[in-house]
């Protein structure tokens, strides 16, 4: 318990493992557990049933657990739930789900969150990911491995954002994102594939030349989305090397609920 600092307020029914340590002035609610050796900075706020995983960071400043910002929230027990290695900024605000959607706000794990996110109710977000400063994600929102936001990228809720994409900065999304697609402005327009992203992850250069080719055929080719699917499925039979890659993006065409940005 040295690693509690005296002026830090933590309920006796929170679960902190013994290695984790609470800065000066933070604030730690009943329905909170948090794993080994995360670090909880100066005046950070922790509430409502959010489960922390271990090696976490948080800076001073946020707001992590609050009631959803949900005007249909009536006080029901949902949760937010934070993986493992992740580093959260200052001033960044994670809400709990709500009944209307899965009752989870989901973080993965190893991802950047710099200062400032709002991360909504009922959000899903991957692994490996990197939040610059002020990206805003609304509710109800999916977000795969990998992907970037830049500052001040906003997105509407319900949309979805595969791995690998990179959306630029001040970008504002109304529309669902493909993988591996590079994207910017407002309203956000395509821009080709993430090209560089993928070679610092070690994606082949007959990876990367499949998934250049499935990009054209979804925004180059003059096909309707649904020609595009067929396309895309003879292309992945043909290229063994990027079958997977083509495959993902194939099939995230037939889950984007809010159309794609085209």
């Amino acid at each position: 318990m040295s690693k509690i600092h005296a002026t830090a307020i933590i309920d006796p029914k929170a679960q902190l493992d013994e290695s984790v340590e609470v800065g000066p002035y933070s604030v730690i609610g009943p329905n909170v557990v948090i794993g080994p050796r995360t670090v909880v900075g100066p005046h950070v706020v922790i509430e409502g049933n959010t489960t922390i995983g271990s090696d976490n960071k948080f800076f001073q400043f946020s707001s992590i657990g609050a009631a959803p910002q949900d005007k249909k929230w009536n006080g029901e027990p949902t949760r937010l739930t934070i993986g493992d290695r992740n580093t959260i900024r200052e001033f960044c605000t994670f809400n709990t789900g709500t009944v209307q959607d899965k009752g989870v706000t989901s973080l993965g794990n190893d991802n950047w969150i710099s200062a400032y996110v709002h991360l909504a109710h009922d959000c899903q977000v991957g692994s490996n990911t990197i939040f610059s400063n002020n990206a805003q994600i609304a509710g109800h929102v999916e977000i795969g491995d990998w992907v970037i936001m830049s500052g001040f990228a906003n997105v509407h809720q319900f949309c979805k954002i595969g791995a690998h994409a990179f959306v630029g900065m001040s970008t504002s999304l109304t529309q669902d994102v493909p993988p591996f697609v590079l994207l910017n402005g407002n309203p956000a327009q395509a821009h080709g594939v993430n090209i560089e992203g993928l070679k610092r992850r070690g994606f082949t250069r007959e990876q990367i030349n499949g998934i250049r080719t499935a990009y054209k055929l979804i925004y180059r080719s003059g096909l309707t989305l649904e020609e595009a699917k067929v396309a895309l499925q003879a292309e992945e039979e043909a290229t063994p090397a990027a079958a997977e890659q083509i495959r993902s993006m194939r099939e995230f065409l037939s889950i984007a609920s809010r159309g794609i940005v085209r």
